[in-house]
């Protein structure tokens, strides 16, 4: 055992078991599943597989030290040290969910089922996890920096956002607030506004580029097509569907934050605002009328495990 390091590895429930949990038995789950025309041994295979990868996963960190297993549940509630290690059991959305709740500390992205997950922040194989665990223990390993946004707001609540921000209404409505950019300021009207890191600039970021260009039938910036460094010290935002009224201006839609530069929304509306990060809905800020949110990059970065150069 190189270190008395705490190793921590997280994992997500498959979609088989959380079938199993919401119609009580496999039988049952298996009966809904078919009745809709689906194949049930799709579940079957794919939790086999993650399974299994679980397994020789924590056979070869229970080799280097102790190990503390965490269902993706728990990360808002658990409190991780200094010097822990961590190890996420893919997909890539848990791997940007669990950055958020990390204060720095490396984090190793493994892909349990490459043929089924892309795999764009899961750098290693099951195979590759004592090699990766090993380099991190020596301090040999190779890192990307991943940028944060932090929310905070004038009651006090705050987030950080390892992918995006959403700030607007909470079902399929308009938003009215009040942007403030810099030192330019306007009342505004639309579904909701986008706030983006380097790391969530091929997402949803992506998407709202790509439709506005479109749109335009034109190239929109162009430079950002295919997104922009995962460390960036800059965040970008969107507004969704401005809309121009006599109260309200579409002028403030789209543009870079830079360090230093005030970013803020207050809403005006009554109820139904929200702001969520990284698409967890289910976790939201409520941002209704007199809330002001401010976002900011956070100081706090991502500390993605990577493989060696020299090792391929």
């Amino acid at each position: 055992m190189l270190q008395e390091r705490k190793l921590i590895l997280i994992t997500r429930k498959t979609r088989l078991q959380e079938l199993k949990e919401k119609y009580c038995t496999l039988g049952q789950a298996k009966f809904y599943i078919e009745h809709l025309g689906e194949r049930f041994d799709n579940y079957v295979a794919e939790d086999a597989l993650y399974v299994e990868a679980q397994k020789t996963v924590l056979t070869h960190l229970k080799e280097s030290g102790r190990v503390q297993l965490l269902e993706r549940s728990m990360l808002s509630t658990y409190l991780f040290a200094n010097d822990d290690i961590i190890v996420v059991l893919g997909q890539d959305g848990l791997v940007a969910n669990t950055l958020k709740y990390l204060k720095g500390q490396p984090l190793i992205a493994i892909n349990p089922i490459p043929d089924l997950y892309d795999g764009v922040l899961l750098p290693f194989c099951v195979s590759d996890t004592l090699e990766a665990l090993n380099n991190v223990l020596r301090s040999r390993m190779s890192v990307k920096r991943i940028s944060m946004a932090q929310v905070t707001t004038n009651l006090g609540d705050s987030m950080l956002a390892v992918n995006d921000v959403f700030i607007g209404p909470k079902t399929h409505t308009s938003a009215r607030y009040k942007i403030c950019v810099g030192e330019a300021t306007e009342q505004q009207s639309s579904s909701g506004v986008i706030v983006s890191t380097g790391l969530g600039s091929t997402g949803w970021f992506k998407s709202i580029l790509a439709g506005a260009s479109g749109i335009a039938q034109r190239p929109l910036h162009k430079q950002l097509s295919n997104g922009f460094a995962w460390d960036s010290a800059d965040l970008y935002y969107s507004v969704r569907e401005p809309f121009p009224s006599l109260v309200t201006q579409t002028n403030l839609v789209f543009g870079k934050i830079t360090n230093g530069m005030t970013f803020k929304l207050t809403s005006q509306m009554a109820e139904n605002g929200v702001i969520f990060s990284d698409g967890m809905e289910k976790d939201p800020i409520h941002f209704n009328a007199g809330t002001t949110v401010q976002i900011e990059r956070s100081s706090t970065q991502g500390t993605l495990v990577v493989k060696n150069e020299l090792n391929g």
